[in-house]
C-alpha cells in the first residue's frame, strides 16, 4: 500500500492486512510528537531505527533500536521521535481507519 501522510514529519504504510491482524510502518522525522490520543486497538511498537519516547497512561518509556512495547486497547498514549525513527506496529483488530487510504 502507498505512504499515507499522517501529520507534518510522520508517514505511514500498511505492510500486511489480515483477519484480526495489521502490520504498519511508521515513519517519524526527529521532534515530532504525536498527541495524546485512545483506540480500541492493542498495539505492538517495535523500533526498526532510531528512538522513541512513548507515553503510555503516567508510564514514560524510551524505546531504541531492537525494543518494543505493548499499548493496551484503549490506553491514552502519546509519542516523541528523539531522532528520525521507523516504528514497525501491530494493531489487533486491525485499524479500519487504516485500510485504503
Amino acid at each position: 500500500m502507498a505512504k499515507v501522510l499522517v501529520m507534518e514529519g510522520v508517514e505511514r504504510e500498511t505492510l500486511s492486512t489480515g483477519t484480526n491482524l495489521m502490520i504498519v510502518r511508521f515513519t517519524f522525522k526527529e521532534g515530532v510528537e504525536v498527541p495524546w490520543h485512545t483506540h480500541i486497538h492493542e498495539q505492538s511498537s517495535y523500533i526498526l531505527k532510531g528512538s522513541l519516547k512513548l507515553l503510555i497512561e503516567d508510564e514514560e518509556i524510551i524505546l531504541t533500536e531492537g525494543m518494543s512495547a505493548i499499548v493496551p486497547s484503549n490506553a491514552k498514549h502519546k509519542a516523541k521521535a528523539l531522532e528520525d525513527t521507523v516504528d514497525i506496529n501491530a494493531f489487533t483488530p486491525i485499524r479500519e481507519d487504516y485500510l485504503g487510504k
